[in-house]
């Protein structure tokens, strides 16, 4: 199997890591928009969760296959992540989950209902493995990452539109939200997580904690 880079295009083939008790699989839908999902699939059940439905839900459920869906989380209430969340929910009747200040917006956007809200410490169980919550507020109210513990390896953060390599999400020029979203990036996710935590974004490549740290005073510093 070719080596994980976290590289993929719309319409590309998905990048896949195969960590001991989990896999990864990382895929990108929508030429305009680059939305990445990501399948997560416990080893020891064949347990499959999906992260953000973003679009191209044929895709996602040729991903998805015969082992069908337990549960599909949405990291927050922008439409570009939801767009194929009704189709998907339809077909593979998982649980649905969101963030509790989310799940609104996302439910009257989608018509699909929220089936469980989270929080911050808040887990997520699929088959024997298990994700932790951690709440971002500022580029939603109700943005989350998802991190999971590998217990043979490092931490590896699905980080939704709250954390990319260069910087935090867009807080469209709210200085509230920014000061907001940075404080809860700088305190639960860099102050929590050691430098070889992989990190797994909403759009493009995905990047490491330490290559990221040394640069947060500076994304504070220009306020964006």
């Amino acid at each position: 199997m070719a080596t994980y880079t976290g590289e993929v295009t719309p319409g590309g083939p998905p990048q896949v890591r195969e960590l001991t008790h989990l896999t990864i699989t990382k895929v990108a839908v929508d030429p305009q928009m680059s939305n990445n999902c990501y399948l997560l699939r416990c080893r020891g059940t064949a347990a499959q969760l999906l992260v953000d439905a973003a679009d191209d839900a044929p895709r996602l459920l040729s991903l998805i296959g015969d082992a069908g869906l337990t549960t599909v989380v949405t990291t927050h209430e922008h439409w570009d992540h939801h767009r194929a969340l009704a189709a998907v929910v339809a077909e593979t009747e998982p649980a649905v989950i969101a963030g509790t200040a989310d799940a609104g917006a996302i439910t009257q956007q989608t018509g699909v209902p929220v089936s469980r809200t989270v929080g911050d410490g808040d887990t997520i169980r699929f088959g024997d493995c298990t994700l932790s919550v951690i709440a971002l507020a500022g580029h939603t109210p109700g943005s989350i990452a998802l991190r999971y513990d590998d217990p043979d390896g490092h931490t590896h953060l699905f980080t939704g539109d709250s954390l990319f390599p260069g910087g935090v999400g867009n807080t469209f020029g709210n200085a509230d939200n920014f000061r907001s979203l940075i404080d809860d990036v700088e305190t639960k996710v860099f102050g929590a997580l050691a430098d070889d935590t992989w990190f797994y974004p909403g759009h493009g490549n995905d990047s490491t904690i330490g290559a990221e740290r040394p640069h947060v005073a500076e994304w504070r510093a220009r306020g964006w």
